[in-house]
């Protein structure tokens, strides 16, 4: 059975008239006759019973009228379904993002995400340092992250959506917590609590900042995440230098001093390099906009 006929028969059926259907369908009045014959043929049923006066339906013809309705209209869904996947417009997003920015930068992606591209759904996954991030993104398991340059590995392309100043986080009663304002030599003698992965972009911005002040920091703890990290420094095993969207946390114990001398990090959209899903691509752009970029990388 061809959609062709079918659509045929549900013109004929809505207007009970070959000649007005004809004009709706844009085609001759003999060819529509002819097809609707070949349906019935091919179905071995009388459709419709034909007078010199009227056309009516015929209760096979009434049982196919709501069935090709059904059909017709799930193929032009899947059509439109279709088109707006190769545009972009639809499908499932993957997101990864470390445990900060799933605080801090989050909330405005998902919003925009969804006034933008409202038929995108996002498949969240939090609390992923740059490491492993990049790895999901190279096997496929991730589409998108949001993470801390520079990227681990190859086969990784970034695009920059904010940069984050590094700040000081202490216990509430720590000596610093009184102070304004903290600099990078205030803490040349205070145990630190720094991200257990190898490659973590923030250990190697603090570090940096560190040795810029002209010491090493004492490495007391590490911690596998983010709530972790927080909750040693919460209960005064040592400081730690993160980015200042941590402020975007809650932060029950803990206090939060700008630091003076110390780096910048950036927050950066990443995905694998060679990603032809123009789902990706759409997402990557609404993403980018969303967070008004003063520098953009690479186009996906």
């Amino acid at each position: 059975m061809e959609l062709r006929h079918l659509r045929y028969f549900a013109a004929v059926a809505d207007t009970c008239h070959f000649g007005q259907a004809a004009a709706v369908l844009h085609v001759a009045q003999p060819a529509l006759s002819y097809a609707i014959r070949q349906l019935e043929a091919e179905l071995e049923v009388t459709l419709f019973t034909r007078t010199t006066r009227q056309v009516a339906l015929t209760p096979a013809g009434e049982y196919l009228q709501g069935e090709a309705e059904r059909i017709l209209a799930s193929v032009d869904d899947a059509v439109h379904g279709v088109q707006r996947i190769a545009a972009g417009r639809s499908g499932l997003i993957r997101l990864g993002l470390t445990g900060i920015a799933a605080f801090s930068h989050l909330p405005r992606i998902a919003r925009v995400v969804k006034r933008e591209l409202p038929d995108v759904d996002l498949e969240i996954r939090s609390d992923m340092l740059t490491p492993p991030q990049c790895d999901g993104l190279r096997a496929g398991s991730l589409d998108l992250g949001v993470l801390r340059p520079p990227a681990v590995g190859e086969d990784i392309e970034m695009r920059t959506i904010d940069v984050d100043p590094l700040v000081l986080v202490v216990a509430a009663d720590h000596r610093l917590a009184v102070e304004p304002v903290v600099s990078m030599e205030d803490l040349r003698n205070e145990p630190f609590v720094m991200y257990d992965a190898r490659d973590s972009a923030v250990n190697d911005a603090a570090i940096r900042s560190c040795r810029a002040a002209g010491f090493v920091p004492q490495r007391a703890h590490h911690a596998p995440g983010t709530a972790v990290l927080l909750a040693l420094v919460a209960a005064g095993l040592g400081v730690a230098v993160l980015p200042g969207s941590v402020r975007s946390l809650p932060l029950e114990g803990l206090v939060i001093r700008d630091l003076v001398n110390a780096e910048t990090t950036e927050i950066a959209l990443a995905w694998r390099a060679g990603n032809d899903n123009p789902v990706v691509g759409a997402v990557a752009d609404v993403i980018a906009r969303a967070f008004a970029l003063v520098n953009v990388g690479e186009e996906l």
